[in-house]
């Protein structure tokens, strides 16, 4: 048996492409230079603090009602609405 448990699997990235003004986008430029990481990153957390956060899109996630496939808990796990099927 290993001594040291092999590293975690990076996730599977997703692309997604928005629009926002310039002023958000030169912004997210200069704080993902501030930390020495991408903008990718950048958005990548503060979506994740978002969704943390916000106790209400928590439970909305969590009303069956709603259709599609979403995220629980903020964690990699997808759950998808059976009434969308």
């Amino acid at each position: 048996m290993a001594i040291l448990k092999s590293p975690p699997r990076p996730p599977k990235n997703e692309t997604v492409q928005i629009r926002v003004e310039g002023q958000i986008k030169a912004k997210l430029h200069k704080y993902a230079e501030f930390i020495a990481s991408s903008e990718s990153y950048v958005v990548s957390e503060a979506l994740k603090m978002l969704f943390k956060r916000d106790d209400d899109f928590k439970s909305w996630l969590q009303d069956p009602l709603h259709a599609g496939a979403y995220l629980q808990n903020g964690e990699d796990a997808v759950v998808e609405n059976p009434r969308t099927k």
